[in-house]
């Protein structure tokens, strides 16, 4: 690869460079900085002067306000820095949610959500992915990606379709862009990601996002006061999120992908991911989510059958039953499927909350008589139902929702999922890198799969992000060519390689047996 162009180098010393970086020291950019500390500094004032307030509105916002135009000046600037930036942070937002636990409800399907720092960074990511789409497509660069790509823009524009029969348009309207930023995100990722360099880049920026909710749920529950929210009778954890499902989600995709990359890890990395992945076990079976805990059974069993870890299948059957007797309230939670008293609709998680699903899902079908080529309208369901709740499975929301257009891109976005795992895992030989992350990406679409039947996924942002992410990285080992290790025409952060540069991280040629 060429060298970057020697700058601040002294006059007449070509080839030197100074050795401190440059400082802006025209007028201009003295005042810039001038200007950039006192708008930092009144955010803070404006900061501190709510805390004793009862606004949290006035505490966050002008912090979020100022860092997003920093954020948004890296975007512009250096976009492949900023994607990693956002992964790594994105699990970290919702500890500053402002639309209380209750958002995706008929109360704060609205304003109160568009205000979350969440939706402002979706929004900001949406902005730059875009311009900078545009501008790698003018630049000759091609665009190409996987057929699951078409399949997640097929949802993105029936839910986009739906809006125009929505009974509340702007609740459907923000609802697709939800859905849309996560999509935003794999497509972008597909992109950056053309060699194993980028490709571990992105991970680490992944498994970065898991440290502040592991930190943030260890440090408050060792001063004696767990975050976690009350659910009937069981008390579940939430880490910094202000659901435990959520919680709950978000970890399932980290252990099942960090179980299948773990044995490809050297041994400073084992260190780290061993923990990480001890702690999102214990704290996913605190969540007392059966629905992801069942997934992520299932999705690190496909896990070890496809690596042949007869030891991993051991240890989980022997850590289960050891979970079944020291996690309180994790017995009792999966014994309420037995339970004869139904869930109350609308009421506290108490009884049997299957029963109360199959019946709520006989109440919501009919609801798409109306329209059932295009659906109700995204996010219209909790608004003509006396529950005012989302179906909880996602294949009959998608149906309701955005009538059979949508159902039939969000079934083909499932089966290119896992064709997409089973592609990378046949272009990689058993025992690599790239075998555990094809693994890994086959694991979490069924994890997600499984998921999606017993519970509301599809605009579970800051879970769905990461699980493209993984996806995106399998894409990559499916797409790649095996000796040089890239994507043909493709070139990584949209730095192209002269003809006579070395190709750089490529693997040696195995030959595999069929």
């Amino acid at each position: 690869m060429s060298a970057l162009p020697a700058t601040g180098a002294a006059k007449g010393s070509p080839g030197r460079h100074s050795a401190r970086p440059s400082v802006p020291t025209s007028l201009g950019g003295r005042v810039a900085t001038v200007a950039a500390a006192a708008l930092v500094c009144a955010a803070a004032m404006v900061s501190g002067m709510s805390v004793g307030g009862d606004n949290k509105t006035l505490v966050v916002l002008p912090i979020v306000g100022v860092v997003g135009l920093g954020v948004g000046a890296l975007a512009l600037t250096r976009f492949a820095p900023f994607v990693l930036l956002l992964l790594g942070v994105r699990s970290s937002l919702d500890v500053v949610k402002l639309s209380g636990a209750s958002a995706g409800n008929t109360a704060t399907n609205n304003a109160s959500r568009g205000m979350d720092p969440s939706s402002i960074v979706a929004l900001l990511f949406l902005c730059a992915a875009v311009l900078w789409l545009l501008a790698q497509y003018s630049s000759g660069r091609r665009l190409k990606g996987s057929p699951l790509r078409i399949a997640l823009l097929g949802l993105v524009g029936a839910g986009a379709v739906s809006v125009i029969g929505s009974e509340v348009p702007s609740a459907s309207a923000m609802e697709v862009m939800r859905i849309l930023s996560w999509v935003m995100m794999f497509i972008v990722l597909e992109q950056l990601i053309v060699d194993r360099r980028a490709l571990q880049r992105v991970l680490y920026a992944a498994y970065a996002g898991l440290v502040f909710p592991l930190g943030y749920t260890v440090v408050l529950m060792l001063i004696g006061n767990p975050p976690s929210e009350v659910k009937g009778s069981f008390t579940r954890i939430t880490g910094p999120f202000l659901q435990s499902n959520t919680f709950a989600r978000f970890l399932a995709f980290m252990v099942v992908f960090g179980v299948a990359l773990y044995p490809s890890l050297s041994r400073r990395q084992r260190w780290a991911m061993a923990p990480a992945l001890a702690l999102s076990s214990l704290f996913m079976l605190m969540t007392l989510t059966r629905g992801a805990i069942l997934a992520t059974v299932v999705g690190v069993v496909v896990v070890a059958v496809v690596q042949r870890r007869k030891g991993v299948l051991v240890g989980f059957a022997a850590s289960a039953l050891l979970a079944v007797a020291l996690v309180p309230g994790l017995g009792a939670r999966f014994a309420t499927v037995t339970d004869t008293q139904q869930q109350l609709p609308g009421g506290p998680e108490t009884g049997n909350s299957l029963a109360w699903r199959l019946t709520y899902w006989t109440e919501v079908l009919p609801l798409a008589n109306s329209n059932p080529v295009t659906g109700i309208g995204l996010n219209m369901t909790q608004y003509q139902t006396d529950a005012a709740k989302q179906p909880h499975n996602d294949f009959i929301r998608a149906y309701v929702e955005t009538g059979v257009l949508g159902l039939g891109a969000y079934l083909a976005m499932h089966l290119l999922l896992l064709r997409n795992g089973i592609a990378a895992i046949r272009n990689s030989v058993r025992g690599t890198f790239e075998h555990a992350v094809g693994a890994g990406a086959l694991g979490c679409a069924i994890c997600f799969l499984l998921g999606s039947a017993g519970a509301n996924v599809m605009s579970n942002v800051v879970s769905l992000w990461y699980l493209v992410t993984f996806s995106a990285a399998g894409s990559y080992i499916a797409r790649r060519n095996p000796v040089t290790g890239r994507i043909d025409g493709l070139y990584p952060f949209g730095r192209p390689l002269s003809a006579s540069a070395p190709v750089e991280d490529a693997p040696t040629p195995v030959a595999s047996s069929s």
